[in-house]
């Protein structure tokens, strides 16, 4: 059984950042409008609140994902417990591929969850729901 792990998780994370750092830019110019009128500090407020809101929303989806892998990496772990019953003298070759394919499925899934964990580990902390 093959498990194909797509790089999603890992493409979502750097769009996420671009989006973020897009947004930094137009809280720059914004800013940078050095606008006269009384709405400036609302402005400031709502931005400040929409990037905190952003941050948390991108950290649940990490840890979701991350939780997600873990979930995968045990399925997978069910069907590696038939290497126990396996000799060396399986006369169909093809079930040490299999298992083969087995731990390369792992070792994907393991490096999509480090990859969100890692995101976890380099977003500012946020308090609050």
């Amino acid at each position: 059984m093959k498990w194909n792990v797509p790089s999603s998780g890992i493409d979502d994370g750097i769009r996420r950042f671009a989006d973020m750092a897009v947004f930094g830019r137009l809280a720059i110019l914004i800013k940078d409008a050095q606008l006269d009128c009384k709405c400036h500090s609302r402005l400031d407020e709502m931005l400040a609140r929409f990037a905190a809101l952003e941050i948390r929303r991108t950290a649940r989806e990490h840890l979701a994902n991350a939780r997600s892998q873990r979930e995968r990496i045990e399925a997978i772990l069910f069907f590696l417990q038939d290497l126990d019953e396996m000799g060396a003298t399986e006369r169909d070759r093809s079930v040490y591929l299999d298992v083969a394919l087995l731990f390369d499925d792992i070792a994907n899934t393991a490096k999509e969850g480090a990859f969100s964990m890692r995101q976890l580990s380099l977003s500012p902390v946020q308090t609050g729901p």
